[in-house]
Protein backbone atom coordinates (compact mmCIF):
# COMPACT_ATOMS: atom_id res chain seq x y z
CA UNK A 1 0.00 0.00 0.00
CA UNK A 2 1.49 3.65 -0.77
CA UNK A 3 2.41 5.66 1.70
CA UNK A 4 0.26 8.57 2.43
CA UNK A 5 0.95 11.50 1.33
CA UNK A 6 -0.63 15.14 -0.10
CA UNK A 7 -2.62 14.89 -2.69
CA UNK A 8 -3.19 16.79 -6.20
CA UNK A 9 -6.79 17.61 -5.05
CA UNK A 10 -5.40 19.54 -1.57
CA UNK A 11 -5.68 16.99 1.46
CA UNK A 12 -2.88 17.14 3.34
CA UNK A 13 -1.39 14.43 5.51
CA UNK A 14 -2.89 15.84 8.66
CA UNK A 15 -6.44 16.56 7.22
CA UNK A 16 -6.64 13.09 5.76
CA UNK A 17 -5.18 11.40 9.31
CA UNK A 18 -7.87 13.81 11.03
CA UNK A 19 -10.72 12.91 8.35
CA UNK A 20 -10.32 9.01 9.43
CA UNK A 21 -10.50 9.74 12.69
CA UNK A 22 -13.78 11.37 12.41
CA UNK A 23 -15.47 8.96 10.11
CA UNK A 24 -13.76 6.02 12.99
CA UNK A 25 -13.72 7.75 16.06
CA UNK A 26 -11.75 6.85 19.37
CA UNK A 27 -14.44 5.27 21.17
CA UNK A 28 -15.05 2.67 18.62
CA UNK A 29 -11.21 2.15 17.36
CA UNK A 30 -10.66 0.24 20.55
CA UNK A 31 -13.48 -2.17 21.36
CA UNK A 32 -12.85 -3.11 24.91
CA UNK A 33 -15.14 -6.37 24.87
CA UNK A 34 -16.62 -9.02 22.33
CA UNK A 35 -19.61 -7.22 22.91
CA UNK A 36 -18.67 -4.07 22.01
CA UNK A 37 -17.26 -5.45 18.14
CA UNK A 38 -20.61 -6.91 17.96
CA UNK A 39 -22.05 -3.81 18.15
CA UNK A 40 -19.42 -2.34 16.43
CA UNK A 41 -20.82 -0.26 12.75
CA UNK A 42 -20.49 -1.26 9.32
CA UNK A 43 -17.17 -0.62 7.83
CA UNK A 44 -19.90 0.05 4.75
CA UNK A 45 -21.29 2.47 7.20
CA UNK A 46 -18.20 4.20 7.34
CA UNK A 47 -17.63 3.77 3.46
CA UNK A 48 -21.13 5.74 2.88
CA UNK A 49 -19.99 8.59 5.33
CA UNK A 50 -16.80 9.32 3.26
CA UNK A 51 -18.68 9.30 0.37
CA UNK A 52 -21.34 11.96 1.55
CA UNK A 53 -18.22 14.19 2.83
CA UNK A 54 -16.37 13.99 -0.64
CA UNK A 55 -19.37 14.55 -2.82
CA UNK A 56 -18.11 11.18 -5.10
CA UNK A 57 -18.91 7.17 -4.91
CA UNK A 58 -15.94 5.85 -2.57
CA UNK A 59 -14.08 4.48 -5.63
CA UNK A 60 -13.50 7.66 -6.79
CA UNK A 61 -12.35 9.21 -3.76
CA UNK A 62 -8.82 10.29 -3.80
CA UNK A 63 -6.29 7.42 -2.99
CA UNK A 64 -4.49 9.33 0.01
CA UNK A 65 -8.04 9.53 1.89
CA UNK A 66 -9.19 6.25 0.87
CA UNK A 67 -5.44 4.61 2.60
CA UNK A 68 -5.91 6.80 5.36
CA UNK A 69 -9.30 5.23 6.38
CA UNK A 70 -8.48 1.65 5.33
CA UNK A 71 -5.08 2.17 7.90
CA UNK A 72 -7.79 3.30 10.51
CA UNK A 73 -9.94 0.06 9.65
CA UNK A 74 -6.89 -1.93 9.79
CA UNK A 75 -6.09 -0.79 13.40
CA UNK A 76 -9.36 -1.54 14.73
CA UNK A 77 -9.46 -5.00 13.23
CA UNK A 78 -5.79 -5.72 14.96
CA UNK A 79 -7.42 -4.10 18.64
CA UNK A 80 -10.45 -6.54 17.96
CA UNK A 81 -8.41 -9.73 17.32
CA UNK A 82 -6.07 -9.09 20.72
CA UNK A 83 -9.37 -9.62 22.71
CA UNK A 84 -9.19 -13.24 21.00
CA UNK A 85 -6.71 -15.14 22.93
CA UNK A 86 -5.61 -17.26 19.82
CA UNK A 87 -5.09 -14.37 18.00
CA UNK A 88 -3.19 -12.32 20.51
CA UNK A 89 -1.11 -15.13 21.23
CA UNK A 90 -0.22 -15.30 17.52
CA UNK A 91 0.31 -11.72 17.17
CA UNK A 92 2.21 -11.10 20.49
CA UNK A 93 4.54 -13.72 19.15
CA UNK A 94 5.25 -11.90 15.52
CA UNK A 95 5.80 -8.56 18.29
CA UNK A 96 2.42 -7.46 17.98
CA UNK A 97 1.02 -6.00 20.68
CA UNK A 98 -0.73 -3.41 19.47
CA UNK A 99 -2.43 -1.67 16.83
CA UNK A 100 -0.01 -0.17 13.64
CA UNK A 101 0.69 3.50 12.84
CA UNK A 102 1.71 2.91 9.48
CA UNK A 103 1.43 0.34 6.90
CA UNK A 104 5.26 -0.73 7.40
CA UNK A 105 3.91 -1.90 11.18
CA UNK A 106 0.85 -3.33 9.38
CA UNK A 107 3.45 -5.59 7.55
CA UNK A 108 4.98 -7.08 10.93
CA UNK A 109 1.86 -9.09 11.22
CA UNK A 110 2.78 -12.25 10.47
CA UNK A 111 0.87 -13.81 6.90
CA UNK A 112 -1.51 -16.27 7.11
CA UNK A 113 -2.11 -19.12 4.92
CA UNK A 114 -4.71 -22.34 4.69
CA UNK A 115 -3.01 -23.97 7.45
CA UNK A 116 -3.68 -21.27 10.09
CA UNK A 117 -7.29 -20.78 7.85
CA UNK A 118 -8.47 -24.57 9.03
CA UNK A 119 -7.08 -23.66 13.01
CA UNK A 120 -8.82 -20.29 13.13
CA UNK A 121 -12.48 -21.79 11.49
CA UNK A 122 -12.99 -24.93 11.24
CA UNK A 123 -13.67 -27.62 14.23
CA UNK A 124 -13.98 -25.38 17.34
CA UNK A 125 -13.46 -22.46 15.33
CA UNK A 126 -11.47 -20.87 17.88
CA UNK A 127 -10.13 -17.54 15.43
CA UNK A 128 -13.55 -16.20 15.95
CA UNK A 129 -13.79 -12.66 18.02
CA UNK A 130 -17.77 -12.92 18.43
CA UNK A 131 -18.76 -16.97 18.53
CA UNK A 132 -20.95 -18.38 16.55
CA UNK A 133 -23.75 -18.78 19.54
CA UNK A 134 -24.57 -15.41 18.66
CA UNK A 135 -26.33 -16.45 15.26
CA UNK A 136 -26.05 -14.23 12.03
CA UNK A 137 -23.21 -16.39 10.63
CA UNK A 138 -22.76 -17.99 6.94
CA UNK A 139 -20.05 -20.78 6.67
CA UNK A 140 -18.60 -21.10 3.31
CA UNK A 141 -16.80 -24.39 2.62
CA UNK A 142 -14.12 -25.15 -0.20
CA UNK A 143 -13.38 -28.48 -1.75
CA UNK A 144 -9.52 -27.30 -1.72
CA UNK A 145 -9.10 -27.27 -5.54
CA UNK A 146 -5.14 -26.67 -5.00
CA UNK A 147 -4.18 -28.52 -2.15
CA UNK A 148 -7.28 -30.82 -1.99
CA UNK A 149 -8.21 -30.32 1.54
CA UNK A 150 -11.52 -28.98 2.28
CA UNK A 151 -11.47 -25.70 3.79
CA UNK A 152 -14.38 -23.42 5.93
CA UNK A 153 -14.32 -19.44 6.28
CA UNK A 154 -17.06 -17.79 8.49
CA UNK A 155 -18.90 -15.04 7.97
CA UNK A 156 -21.02 -12.39 9.42
CA UNK A 157 -24.19 -12.12 7.38
CA UNK A 158 -24.83 -8.54 7.84
CA UNK A 159 -21.44 -7.85 5.90
CA UNK A 160 -21.46 -10.49 3.86
CA UNK A 161 -24.67 -8.74 2.21
CA UNK A 162 -22.51 -5.24 2.24
CA UNK A 163 -19.84 -6.75 0.27
CA UNK A 164 -22.24 -8.13 -2.29
CA UNK A 165 -23.86 -4.43 -2.71
CA UNK A 166 -20.34 -2.84 -2.96
CA UNK A 167 -18.64 -5.41 -5.23
CA UNK A 168 -22.06 -5.30 -7.12
CA UNK A 169 -22.02 -1.36 -7.78
CA UNK A 170 -18.48 -1.78 -8.80
CA UNK A 171 -19.37 -4.07 -11.35
CA UNK A 172 -22.24 -2.12 -12.62
CA UNK A 173 -20.64 1.02 -12.74
CA UNK A 174 -17.16 0.21 -13.82
CA UNK A 175 -16.72 -3.01 -15.89
CA UNK A 176 -20.27 -4.01 -17.36
CA UNK A 177 -22.14 -0.72 -18.20
CA UNK A 178 -19.52 -0.27 -21.14
CA UNK A 179 -20.58 -3.58 -22.41
CA UNK A 180 -24.55 -3.91 -21.94
CA UNK A 181 -25.39 -0.37 -23.56
CA UNK A 182 -28.93 0.40 -25.04
CA UNK A 183 -32.74 0.05 -23.59
CA UNK A 184 -33.42 -3.06 -23.93
CA UNK A 185 -33.08 -5.64 -20.59
CA UNK A 186 -30.12 -6.32 -19.62
CA UNK A 187 -29.34 -9.96 -18.58
CA UNK A 188 -26.09 -11.27 -16.10
CA UNK A 189 -26.15 -15.47 -16.05
CA UNK A 190 -23.85 -17.94 -13.94
CA UNK A 191 -23.29 -21.32 -15.21
CA UNK A 192 -21.43 -22.56 -11.53
CA UNK A 193 -22.53 -25.49 -10.82
CA UNK A 194 -24.92 -26.53 -8.23
CA UNK A 195 -22.15 -28.73 -5.76
CA UNK A 196 -19.98 -25.43 -5.73
CA UNK A 197 -23.30 -23.25 -4.82
CA UNK A 198 -21.55 -24.12 -0.90
CA UNK A 199 -18.35 -22.51 -1.91
CA UNK A 200 -17.08 -19.51 -4.21
CA UNK A 201 -20.55 -19.75 -5.97
CA UNK A 202 -22.43 -18.83 -3.17
CA UNK A 203 -20.49 -15.53 -2.93
CA UNK A 204 -20.09 -14.70 -7.03
CA UNK A 205 -23.97 -14.84 -7.05
CA UNK A 206 -24.34 -12.92 -4.27
CA UNK A 207 -22.30 -10.35 -5.73
CA UNK A 208 -24.12 -11.06 -9.76
CA UNK A 209 -27.20 -10.16 -7.77
CA UNK A 210 -26.20 -6.96 -6.42
CA UNK A 211 -25.35 -5.51 -9.98
CA UNK A 212 -27.30 -2.80 -10.67
CA UNK A 213 -29.77 -2.48 -13.84
CA UNK A 214 -29.32 -6.31 -14.72
CA UNK A 215 -31.71 -9.64 -14.70
CA UNK A 216 -29.66 -11.97 -12.76
CA UNK A 217 -30.29 -15.93 -13.54
CA UNK A 218 -28.41 -18.55 -11.23
CA UNK A 219 -28.40 -21.07 -14.24
CA UNK A 220 -26.21 -23.74 -13.16
CA UNK A 221 -24.64 -26.04 -15.74
CA UNK A 222 -26.51 -25.73 -19.29
CA UNK A 223 -27.10 -27.80 -22.35
CA UNK A 224 -26.74 -26.29 -25.70
CA UNK A 225 -31.02 -25.96 -25.65
CA UNK A 226 -30.84 -23.93 -22.34
CA UNK A 227 -28.18 -21.94 -23.71
CA UNK A 228 -29.97 -21.31 -27.05
CA UNK A 229 -33.01 -20.86 -24.75
CA UNK A 230 -31.62 -17.90 -22.34
CA UNK A 231 -29.37 -16.57 -24.90
CA UNK A 232 -32.45 -15.67 -27.00
CA UNK A 233 -34.13 -13.33 -24.09
CA UNK A 234 -34.04 -9.68 -25.66
CA UNK A 235 -31.17 -7.47 -24.78
CA UNK A 236 -27.62 -7.77 -24.33
CA UNK A 237 -25.66 -10.53 -22.20
CA UNK A 238 -22.91 -11.03 -19.69
CA UNK A 239 -21.86 -15.17 -18.76
CA UNK A 240 -19.96 -15.49 -15.38
CA UNK A 241 -18.28 -19.15 -14.81
CA UNK A 242 -14.91 -21.15 -13.99
CA UNK A 243 -12.80 -21.37 -16.88
CA UNK A 244 -14.51 -24.34 -18.05
CA UNK A 245 -17.80 -22.90 -17.74
CA UNK A 246 -16.83 -20.46 -19.93
CA UNK A 247 -14.34 -22.52 -23.03
CA UNK A 248 -17.61 -24.84 -23.09
CA UNK A 249 -19.48 -22.20 -24.64
CA UNK A 250 -17.89 -21.83 -27.79
CA UNK A 251 -19.52 -25.23 -28.00
CA UNK A 252 -22.85 -24.84 -26.67
CA UNK A 253 -23.36 -22.06 -29.19
CA UNK A 254 -22.72 -23.57 -32.19
CA UNK A 255 -26.33 -23.88 -33.48
CA UNK A 256 -27.39 -20.75 -32.41
CA UNK A 257 -28.32 -17.92 -34.77
CA UNK A 258 -26.16 -15.26 -35.84
CA UNK A 259 -28.60 -12.96 -34.11
CA UNK A 260 -28.69 -14.44 -30.68
CA UNK A 261 -24.70 -14.85 -31.03
CA UNK A 262 -24.08 -11.50 -31.36
CA UNK A 263 -26.28 -10.42 -27.97
CA UNK A 264 -23.28 -12.40 -25.81
CA UNK A 265 -21.33 -9.27 -24.98
CA UNK A 266 -19.19 -10.02 -21.91
CA UNK A 267 -17.58 -13.29 -21.00
CA UNK A 268 -16.21 -13.83 -17.55
CA UNK A 269 -14.13 -16.02 -16.52
CA UNK A 270 -13.36 -17.24 -12.37
CA UNK A 271 -9.33 -16.88 -11.59
CA UNK A 272 -6.54 -18.42 -13.64
CA UNK A 273 -6.00 -18.15 -17.18
CA UNK A 274 -8.03 -18.73 -20.27
CA UNK A 275 -6.08 -20.30 -23.04
CA UNK A 276 -5.61 -18.06 -26.16
CA UNK A 277 -7.01 -20.89 -28.28
CA UNK A 278 -10.35 -21.01 -25.94
CA UNK A 279 -10.94 -16.94 -26.76
CA UNK A 280 -10.31 -17.14 -30.25
CA UNK A 281 -12.93 -19.95 -30.34
CA UNK A 282 -15.33 -17.43 -28.44
CA UNK A 283 -14.62 -14.40 -30.72
CA UNK A 284 -15.34 -16.38 -33.76
CA UNK A 285 -18.45 -17.45 -32.89
CA UNK A 286 -19.09 -14.56 -30.49
CA UNK A 287 -18.41 -11.73 -32.16
CA UNK A 288 -19.31 -8.84 -30.25
CA UNK A 289 -17.91 -10.87 -26.82
CA UNK A 290 -15.44 -9.11 -24.14
CA UNK A 291 -13.85 -11.66 -22.57
CA UNK A 292 -12.72 -10.61 -19.05
CA UNK A 293 -11.14 -11.83 -15.46
CA UNK A 294 -13.24 -12.04 -12.44
CA UNK A 295 -10.60 -12.79 -9.60
CA UNK A 296 -11.88 -14.30 -6.63
CA UNK A 297 -11.62 -16.95 -3.82
CA UNK A 298 -13.81 -18.48 -1.61
CA UNK A 299 -12.02 -16.66 1.54
CA UNK A 300 -12.57 -12.77 -0.67
CA UNK A 301 -15.72 -13.30 -3.37
CA UNK A 302 -14.10 -10.47 -5.58
CA UNK A 303 -10.60 -9.44 -5.67
CA UNK A 304 -9.55 -7.94 -8.74
CA UNK A 305 -11.97 -7.31 -12.07
CA UNK A 306 -10.77 -7.00 -15.43
CA UNK A 307 -12.13 -3.93 -16.47
CA UNK A 308 -11.43 -3.87 -20.48
CA UNK A 309 -10.78 -6.77 -22.34
CA UNK A 310 -7.33 -4.91 -24.30
CA UNK A 311 -6.19 -4.84 -20.70
CA UNK A 312 -5.18 -7.85 -18.45
CA UNK A 313 -4.91 -5.46 -15.51
CA UNK A 314 -7.33 -6.23 -12.40
CA UNK A 315 -8.49 -3.47 -10.41
CA UNK A 316 -9.46 -4.23 -7.17
CA UNK A 317 -12.79 -2.91 -5.70
CA UNK A 318 -11.96 0.01 -3.21
CA UNK A 319 -12.57 -0.69 0.21
CA UNK A 320 -13.64 -4.30 -0.14
CA UNK A 321 -10.12 -6.21 0.78
CA UNK A 322 -6.53 -4.59 1.23
CA UNK A 323 -4.78 -6.24 -1.18
CA UNK A 324 -1.24 -6.67 -0.92
CA UNK A 325 1.75 -8.09 -3.22
CA UNK A 326 4.66 -9.31 -1.04
CA UNK A 327 7.85 -10.51 -1.21
CA UNK A 328 9.08 -13.43 0.40
CA UNK A 329 9.06 -11.57 3.90
CA UNK A 330 5.83 -10.21 3.77
CA UNK A 331 6.96 -6.49 2.69
CA UNK A 332 5.38 -4.93 -0.26
CA UNK A 333 7.05 -5.14 -3.53
CA UNK A 334 7.79 -2.15 -6.02
CA UNK A 335 5.53 -1.22 -9.01
CA UNK A 336 6.36 -3.35 -11.55
CA UNK A 337 7.63 -6.41 -9.52
CA UNK A 338 5.99 -9.81 -8.72
CA UNK A 339 5.05 -11.21 -5.31
CA UNK A 340 2.45 -13.33 -3.47
CA UNK A 341 -1.34 -12.30 -3.09
CA UNK A 342 -2.02 -11.50 0.44
CA UNK A 343 -5.93 -9.90 1.18
CA UNK A 344 -7.53 -9.43 4.27
CA UNK A 345 -10.99 -8.88 4.51
CA UNK A 346 -12.17 -5.11 5.61
CA UNK A 347 -15.99 -6.07 6.10
CA UNK A 348 -14.86 -8.80 9.49
CA UNK A 349 -15.71 -7.62 12.54
CA UNK A 350 -16.55 -10.74 14.45
CA UNK A 351 -14.34 -13.18 12.18
CA UNK A 352 -11.16 -11.30 11.01
CA UNK A 353 -8.82 -13.11 8.88
CA UNK A 354 -5.56 -11.10 8.61
CA UNK A 355 -3.26 -11.31 5.70
CA UNK A 356 -4.20 -14.26 3.73
CA UNK A 357 -1.99 -15.81 1.22
CA UNK A 358 -4.32 -17.23 -1.43
CA UNK A 359 -1.71 -19.18 -2.96
CA UNK A 360 -1.50 -16.69 -6.07
CA UNK A 361 0.97 -14.89 -7.47
CA UNK A 362 0.44 -11.24 -8.82
CA UNK A 363 2.63 -8.99 -10.67
CA UNK A 364 1.71 -5.33 -8.94
CA UNK A 365 1.05 -2.13 -11.65
CA UNK A 366 0.06 1.03 -11.57
CA UNK A 367 -2.94 2.42 -9.43
CA UNK A 368 -5.39 4.18 -11.55
CA UNK A 369 -5.61 7.86 -10.01
CA UNK A 370 -6.53 10.09 -12.43
CA UNK A 371 -10.60 11.40 -12.84
CA UNK A 372 -13.18 8.96 -12.33
CA UNK A 373 -11.82 5.27 -10.78
CA UNK A 374 -9.23 5.49 -8.05
CA UNK A 375 -7.78 2.02 -7.12
CA UNK A 376 -4.86 -0.42 -6.96
CA UNK A 377 -4.18 -2.48 -9.97
CA UNK A 378 -2.12 -5.78 -10.49
CA UNK A 379 -1.58 -8.98 -13.35
CA UNK A 380 -1.82 -12.31 -12.47
CA UNK A 381 1.17 -14.15 -12.59
CA UNK A 382 0.50 -17.96 -11.95
CA UNK A 383 -0.09 -19.74 -8.94
CA UNK A 384 2.28 -19.99 -6.08
CA UNK A 385 2.76 -23.71 -6.87
CA UNK A 386 3.61 -23.30 -10.39
CA UNK A 387 7.33 -24.21 -10.08
CA UNK A 388 9.10 -27.21 -12.11
CA UNK A 389 11.68 -28.57 -9.47
CA UNK A 390 15.03 -29.82 -10.99
CA UNK A 391 16.56 -31.12 -8.12
CA UNK A 392 17.31 -28.22 -5.60
CA UNK A 393 16.59 -25.40 -7.93
CA UNK A 394 12.94 -23.99 -9.12
CA UNK A 395 11.73 -22.47 -12.57
CA UNK A 396 8.72 -20.78 -13.08
CA UNK A 397 6.47 -22.89 -14.56
CA UNK A 398 4.43 -20.42 -16.39
CA UNK A 399 7.72 -18.48 -17.66
CA UNK A 400 9.13 -21.39 -18.57
CA UNK A 401 5.69 -22.46 -21.17
CA UNK A 402 6.13 -19.09 -22.37
CA UNK A 403 10.04 -19.26 -23.26
CA UNK A 404 8.81 -23.04 -24.42
CA UNK A 405 5.83 -21.93 -26.61
CA UNK A 406 8.36 -19.25 -28.11
CA UNK A 407 11.36 -21.86 -29.45
CA UNK A 408 8.54 -24.11 -30.72
CA UNK A 409 7.00 -21.55 -32.84
CA UNK A 410 10.03 -20.89 -34.56
CA UNK A 411 11.63 -24.00 -34.56
CA UNK A 412 8.50 -26.31 -35.68
CA UNK A 413 5.93 -23.67 -36.22
CA UNK A 414 3.41 -24.48 -34.35
CA UNK A 415 2.11 -22.22 -31.23
CA UNK A 416 0.68 -23.97 -28.78
CA UNK A 417 -1.34 -20.93 -27.38
CA UNK A 418 -3.00 -21.99 -30.60
CA UNK A 419 -3.40 -25.70 -31.03
CA UNK A 420 -3.93 -26.16 -26.94
CA UNK A 421 -7.18 -26.33 -24.85
CA UNK A 422 -5.28 -27.08 -22.11
CA UNK A 423 -1.38 -27.67 -21.23
CA UNK A 424 0.53 -29.33 -17.93
CA UNK A 425 3.71 -29.93 -17.11
CA UNK A 426 4.57 -33.10 -15.24
CA UNK A 427 7.17 -33.41 -13.08
CA UNK A 428 8.48 -37.45 -12.40
CA UNK A 429 10.95 -36.10 -9.85
CA UNK A 430 12.18 -39.79 -9.31
CA UNK A 431 12.92 -40.69 -12.90
CA UNK A 432 13.90 -36.66 -13.56
CA UNK A 433 12.01 -36.32 -16.20
CA UNK A 434 9.46 -33.60 -17.09
CA UNK A 435 6.56 -33.76 -19.85
CA UNK A 436 4.45 -31.26 -21.66
CA UNK A 437 0.96 -32.29 -21.99
CA UNK A 438 -0.94 -30.76 -24.39
CA UNK A 439 -4.45 -31.20 -25.17
CA UNK A 440 -4.72 -30.90 -28.57
CA UNK A 441 -7.71 -32.17 -31.77
CA UNK A 442 -4.20 -33.21 -33.96
CA UNK A 443 -2.76 -35.82 -31.60
CA UNK A 444 -1.47 -37.64 -34.64
CA UNK A 445 -0.55 -34.69 -37.06
CA UNK A 446 1.21 -32.14 -34.65
CA UNK A 447 3.01 -35.31 -33.22
CA UNK A 448 4.53 -36.24 -36.37
CA UNK A 449 5.29 -32.71 -37.08
CA UNK A 450 7.37 -32.52 -34.10
CA UNK A 451 9.18 -35.57 -34.38
CA UNK A 452 10.22 -34.59 -37.87
CA UNK A 453 11.54 -31.48 -37.08
CA UNK A 454 13.30 -32.06 -34.12
CA UNK A 455 12.84 -35.76 -32.61
CA UNK A 456 13.96 -36.51 -28.97
CA UNK A 457 17.37 -34.81 -28.85
CA UNK A 458 16.46 -31.31 -30.84
CA UNK A 459 13.21 -30.94 -28.39
CA UNK A 460 15.65 -31.95 -25.58
CA UNK A 461 17.82 -28.83 -26.80
CA UNK A 462 14.59 -26.63 -27.17
CA UNK A 463 13.70 -27.39 -23.75
CA UNK A 464 17.40 -26.81 -22.14
CA UNK A 465 17.50 -23.57 -23.87
CA UNK A 466 14.06 -22.54 -22.56
CA UNK A 467 14.02 -23.49 -19.28
CA UNK A 468 16.90 -21.12 -18.33
CA UNK A 469 14.77 -18.01 -19.21
CA UNK A 470 12.41 -18.40 -16.49
CA UNK A 471 14.88 -17.50 -13.72
CA UNK A 472 15.78 -13.94 -13.44
CA UNK A 473 19.07 -11.94 -14.61
CA UNK A 474 20.22 -12.51 -10.98
CA UNK A 475 20.20 -15.93 -11.12
CA UNK A 476 22.29 -16.12 -14.64
CA UNK A 477 24.81 -18.59 -13.27
CA UNK A 478 22.45 -21.09 -13.20
CA UNK A 479 20.37 -19.90 -15.53
CA UNK A 480 21.86 -21.89 -18.84
CA UNK A 481 21.50 -24.70 -21.33
CA UNK A 482 24.46 -26.39 -19.68
CA UNK A 483 23.20 -26.32 -15.97
CA UNK A 484 20.46 -27.71 -16.87
CA UNK A 485 21.56 -30.61 -18.57
CA UNK A 486 23.92 -31.16 -15.50
CA UNK A 487 20.58 -31.70 -13.57
CA UNK A 488 20.30 -35.04 -15.61
CA UNK A 489 16.14 -33.96 -16.44
CA UNK A 490 15.07 -35.12 -19.33
CA UNK A 491 12.12 -33.29 -21.51
CA UNK A 492 9.18 -34.37 -23.25
CA UNK A 493 6.19 -33.31 -25.33
CA UNK A 494 3.24 -35.70 -25.57
CA UNK A 495 0.23 -34.08 -27.46
CA UNK A 496 -2.99 -36.11 -26.16
CA UNK A 497 -6.65 -35.73 -26.88
CA UNK A 498 -9.06 -33.10 -24.84
CA UNK A 499 -10.19 -34.55 -21.86
CA UNK A 500 -7.25 -37.40 -21.89
CA UNK A 501 -6.87 -38.81 -18.13
CA UNK A 502 -3.48 -38.22 -18.81
CA UNK A 503 -4.07 -34.92 -17.81
CA UNK A 504 -5.04 -34.18 -14.21
CA UNK A 505 -8.28 -31.69 -13.34
CA UNK A 506 -9.46 -30.50 -9.91
CA UNK A 507 -13.18 -31.47 -8.65
CA UNK A 508 -13.93 -28.93 -10.20
CA UNK A 509 -12.54 -29.35 -13.80
CA UNK A 510 -9.34 -26.58 -13.19
CA UNK A 511 -6.47 -27.72 -15.30
CA UNK A 512 -3.49 -27.10 -12.63
CA UNK A 513 0.28 -25.90 -14.69
CA UNK A 514 2.41 -28.39 -12.45
CA UNK A 515 1.39 -31.63 -11.24
CA UNK A 516 4.58 -33.16 -9.60
CA UNK A 517 4.70 -37.35 -9.16
CA UNK A 518 6.97 -39.17 -7.17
Amino acid sequence: MDTITATKNGHAPSEVAELAARLIPDEELQPWSVDAVAGLPSFASKMRECERINGVPYSEVSLDVQNALVLRRLQQMVNSVLLNPLWRERLVAAGVTGPPATYEEWEQIPLSDKKVQREMFMGSRPGLVVPLTRGGFEVVASGGTSDGLPLEIVYSLRELRDTYRIAGRFMGTYQLREYLPGADPKWLFTNLADYQMWSSGTMVGGVLQHVPGVNYIGAGPVTAPVLEHMFSYQGPKALMGITAGIAVLADLGAGMSQEVRDSFRVAMYGSGVLPQRTRAALRALYPNVAILSYFAATQAETIGLQLRDHSPYLAAVPGLHLIEIVDENGRAVAEGEEGELVVTRLHAHETPLLRLKLGDRMIRRPALSGPGLKTQQFEFAGRTGDVLHLNDSQYSAALSYSALRDDLRKAVAIDLDEVAHDVQFVNHREHKTITLLAEVDDVEGLSHTVDVALGPVGLQRVFTGAVPRALSLFNNGEATPAAIERTGYKFHLAFVHRSSPDIERTAVGKVPLVRDRG
